[in-house]
């Protein structure tokens, strides 16, 4: 697995930096983040007036058997009240539309930066993790994206508009009030920070969770555990991985229990502190000090204090959703290392001829390997010819058609197309004029037909229908329960081997590229689909540059060029009969398939 770079605890200067990427992420919807202040701070100015209310309402009209002042102060309190309500629900709404939209911005930024990403980092880094980081990480800061900003500006209107008539009404009890200040502040800092913590490990932990699930709950993963015998020791590993999994979130989920209960015995110790300080000062004669600004006093108390709960809240959530930001963060910053250059040029598909050249390319999958995976290849492949690429495993064949649609880039030299280097050909035009069956063919959880049209999206069923025919599909596909419309499962699991090639031939077909590579497309094959499909490819391949990597020579023996590697090199290149009487690496090669066939066909 890919491992990234990060501390566990990181600094105020990389916190400061993580916090202003997030602001970027409001700049979008300064509008809606705009209305949601002012209604904020109008929902919260207007609260404050209940609790003088409140004031008026116990000395002027119960203490003086005034029903009137008492109904219409009642009756501003509910009419504010239900005003402060219509506020609140408003900005409730835009802060979770903003929220779930920057969600949204954030998958799509993600997806599409993970989308650019050469096979260099896919080859490196588990399934699993990847979308730990795009769905499990993100879903994480939804809560503070949806609530924090409204959160925080409500809260901390409120906090000061009560301490500026807590300190108007009687500046003494205020000021006791506000010595318990410190404690929030201190109490909030120490708990956010290991918040953060415990957010980052339990992440960390589910991404290794979630990349096992990936592996041994797919249908390969299961298969070769159920072929190995090895589900006791899977179902052991697993169960390590979850015991730590459990024990990181029983820390996180103890992180309110702490912070709630110091909350509860600041709110149960303050009112007994202001009651005792308020009747110090009434039996010493102070006339100030009425019951209705004792009640008005200590309502606002709660005023305060609920307030400030919710800013270390915020505080706790915002440092906790620190840890999610870091990870998605440091996926976007992975540096994309084939992308397109500034002048890169569109190709005219239409005009494009398909002569490929390899001018002293060297390529190696790692930098610092002492010995490239290929070196010195330089060839001519003319448009129409058909290259074949033979040689032992591990010669390089398929590396050499990598380089062509930029999988990789090569370390040094160069790959053309008509005269044009593939470096200065956008990515999207150049995936327009390559087209692949690979050796491992991949099709999609979905139809027949949505898995063809990945060769030509705008396909009609006429066009789909004459690729598979072609491909030599068409007839098992029409007997098919629901034809085209047959889901094909899992990678393709509901279909043969053979099924999922030709399917995947149809779709090249479909396509109709001027360069084509055939990774042993009809390795999978009995011999009798084998003949239909050369016959296909043939009409295929008329007129297009094909690159045809097999190990069956037997369905070689008509190309123009055969390379002929071995070791990373071209050792050997020619035609078929040429090489054959060269007596080399390949005629060792055809010799030993020859007699293969012949002992087979002997058995």
């Amino acid at each position: 697995m890919m491992r990234m770079g990060g501390s566990s605890a990181p600094s105020k200067k990389v916190n400061r930096a993580t916090l202003k990427r997030v602001a970027q992420l409001f700049r979008p919807y300064r509008f809606e983040v705009a209305m949601t202040a002012i209604c904020v701070i109008a929902s919260s100015l207007l609260g404050i007036l209940p609790f003088l209310f409140l004031g008026t309402i116990v000395d002027q009209g119960i203490a003086h058997n005034r029903l009137d002042v008492t109904a219409r102060y009642s009756l501003y309190t509910i009419a504010l009240t239900f005003i402060a309500s219509a506020l609140m629900l408003y900005y409730g709404y835009l802060s979770v539309v903003v929220g779930q939209h920057i969600m949204r911005d954030l998958r799509n930024k993600l997806f599409d930066h993970l989308q650019g990403m050469s096979m260099k980092f896919f080859t490196s880094t588990r399934v699993g993790e990847i979308q730990s980081r795009l769905i499990s990480d993100v879903s994480g800061v939804q809560g503070v994206l949806s609530s924090t900003v409204s959160d925080a500006l409500s809260n901390i209107t409120t906090v000061v508009s009560a301490l500026v008539t807590m300190f108007a009404l009687e500046w003494r009890l205020a000021l006791l009030s506000v010595g318990i200040l410190p404690i929030f502040a201190i109490a909030g800092s120490r708990i956010g920070g290991i918040a953060r913590k415990v957010t980052t490990g339990m992440q960390k932990q589910m991404a290794e969770l979630n990349a096992m699930m990936g592996e041994t709950l797919s249908v390969s993963g299961v298969l070769l555990i159920k072929t190995s015998g090895r589900r006791s020791l899977v179902a052991q590993r697993f169960g390590v991985e979850n015991e730590s999994l459990s024990g990181w979130q029983v820390k996180a989920q103890m992180i309110p229990y702490y912070f709630f209960g110091l909350i509860r015995f600041i709110f149960s110790l303050t009112p007994a502190l202001v009651y005792w300080v308020a009747a110090y000062l009434i039996f010493k004669g102070d006339k100030l000090i009425t019951i209705g600004l004792l009640v008005v006093f200590t309502s606002l108390q709660s005023r305060l204090f609920f307030p400030l709960t919710g800013l270390l809240n915020v505080q706790v959530q915002l440092t906790s959703a620190l840890g999610f930001f870091d990870r998605i963060f440091e996926y976007m910053d992975i540096p994309q290392d084939i992308v397109d250059r500034p002048d890169a040029i569109t190709l005219d598909a239409a005009k494009v001829t398909g002569r490929v050249e390899f001018k002293d390319v060297i390529f190696s999958y790692e930098e610092e390997a002492e010995v490239p995976t290929v070196q010195d290849i330089s060839f001519e492949a003319e448009p129409g010819q058909l290259v074949a690429l033979v040689g032992p495993s591990g010669a390089g064949k398929t590396t050499l058609t990598y380089l062509i649609p930029r999988l990789y880039d090569v370390s040094s030299g160069s790959v053309s197309i008509d005269g044009i280097d593939v470096r200065d050909i956008k990515l999207e035009s150049l995936g327009e004029v390559v087209g692949a069956v690979t050796q491992e063919t991949y099709l999609v959880h979905a139809t027949v037909a949505e898995n063809l049209r990945y060769g030509k999206p705008d396909a009609t069923d006429a066009e789909i229908a004459e690729a598979a025919k072609l491909a030599a599909i068409h007839d098992h596909i029409a007997g098919l329960p629901e034809g085209y419309e047959t889901l094909v499962g899992e990678r393709g699991y509901k279909l043969s081997g053979g099924e999922k090639q030709r399917i995947a031939i149809a779709r090249a077909i479909l396509k109709n590229p001027r360069i084509l590579i055939l990774d042993e497309a009809t390795s999978a094959l009995d011999t009798a689909s084998e003949r239909l499909i050369q016959n296909s490819l043939k009409t295929l391949m008329a007129g297009r540059t094909t690159f045809a990597i097999a190990h069956r020579l037997s369905t070689i023996l008509a190309a123009d060029l055969i390379l002929v590697l071995q070791g990373g090199q071209i050792v050997e290149r020619g035609r078929h009969h040429d090489l054959l009487a060269q007596n080399g690496l390949y005629a060792k090669l055809y010799n030993e398939q020859f007699m293969e066939q012949e002992q087979v066909a002997v058995l």
